[in-house]
């Protein structure tokens, strides 16, 4: 057994800190808000009247936060995790943030004496409550050696990309790709709809063929095809368009910080800022389909 702190028990840190108490381990949360850690408390967890307090009471600090300015804010400081931790203890943000952010902290983590890794995930809020999530580390190899164990008590399949800031670079590349590519799939579904051709039809033969992809076979965006995918619960999310958004904004970030070309990503990015500008930020990211199919206004 490992003593946690876990600091945000939001829709992904809640499922994420029940699991760790489901795999034995004694987990001591915060939150902001109030009935998330009553929660916690119910599944067996311990409250923290704090951040800070939370920063304190575990052999491992684990952290799940919206963006990187909560992970500074959370991080550095007087009452910050770095200042507020045990001795010796690791600490494991499993946000998705900028790369610099992240290597930012991990370098400040270090020169206080403390192992760091950065370790956000993919696999939304269905993965987070089957412990199914992949995470993407980033860091040294002696903190990832002793992170793993507690990370797959959360997760299936466990990555260690490299140094400090890796495991965001995996993340933010892994989603713009997702993006495009959950795009596309809405795009071929809309043009087969107004071709005549059955949605059924269309995956039949797709997901067997040169276009299968993730975002088609396991979370097609059209209703029918495939049952648990969030487009036959009216969109609600597994992982919303707003974040979806907050991803491929990170990574046109890092396109310009790099020069990178990334006109596709780019492009998602607006799409999916216009679908969120439309009021839809709320729904899944698949819901896009929405958007790509909406009638055109009449001239």
């Amino acid at each position: 057994m490992t003593s946690i702190g876990f600091i945000g028990l939001g829709n992904m840190g809640a499922p994420m800190a029940a699991n760790l108490l489901k795999a034995g381990h004694q987990v001591t949360g915060f939150d902001v808000v109030a009935d998330s850690v009553k929660a916690l408390v119910e599944n067996g967890g311990s409250a923290a009247g704090s951040a800070p307090e939370a920063a304190g009471a575990g052999e491992i600090v684990i952290t799940m936060l919206p963006a990187g300015q909560q992970v500074r804010q959370v991080y550095l400081g007087p009452d910050g995790v770095i200042a507020r931790a045990r001795k010796g203890a690791l600490l494991i943000d499993c946000s998705t943030i900028d790369v610099a952010t992240a290597r930012m902290v991990a370098s400040a983590a270090a020169e206080a004496g403390f192992l760091m890794l950065d370790a956000p995930v993919s696999g939304g809020v269905i993965g987070a409550e089957a412990a199914t999530l992949t995470f993407m580390v980033g860091g040294e190899p002696e903190a990832f050696a002793r992170g793993e164990p507690v990370l797959r008590a959360m997760g299936k399949t466990i990555v260690h990309g490299g140094p400090a800031g890796n495991g965001q670079s995996a993340k933010i590349c892994n989603n713009m790709i997702l993006g495009a590519s959950m795009i596309a799939v809405c795009e071929g579904f809309a043009l087969a709809e107004k071709l005549g051709l059955s949605a059924q039809i269309l995956f039949d033969i797709a997901s067997k063929s040169t276009s299968q992809c993730w975002a088609m076979t396991s979370y097609c965006p059209v209703p029918g095809p495939v049952p648990a995918a969030p487009s036959n619960r009216g969109y609600a999310p597994g992982f919303t368009a707003s974040m979806m958004l907050k991803d491929l904004r990170l990574a046109q970030q890092a396109a310009g910080a790099t020069a990178a070309a990334t006109p596709l990503g780019a492009a998602a990015a607006n799409l999916y800022q216009l679908f969120v500008d439309s009021g839809s930020g709320g729904l899944d990211f698949s819901g896009i389909m929405q958007f790509l199919r909406r009638p055109e206004p009449k001239r």
